[in-house]
């Protein structure tokens, strides 16, 4: 049976960790920065973690994870 095939958008999009939940990058931090407070833009830096009412939607998308 061929191997399945992932998700590409996916790939760049989410990573697992090491406890087998999957991060993500925050919404909000591409553009229109101006108006945006320094501490809302801080807190758009660090990752988030994809809710698990949505992780069988990723591992759908990522059959084999990601490094």
């Amino acid at each position: 049976m061929p191997k399945m095939k992932s998700n590409s958008g996916a790939k760049k999009r989410f990573r697992k960790t090491a406890k087998g939940h999957y991060k993500r990058g925050k919404a909000y931090r591409r553009h229109i920065l101006t108006k945006k407070t320094t501490k809302n833009k801080r807190k758009l830096r660090h990752a988030g973690l994809i809710h698990e009412s949505q992780e069988h939607q990723v591992r759908a998308m990522l059959p084999y994870g990601t490094k």
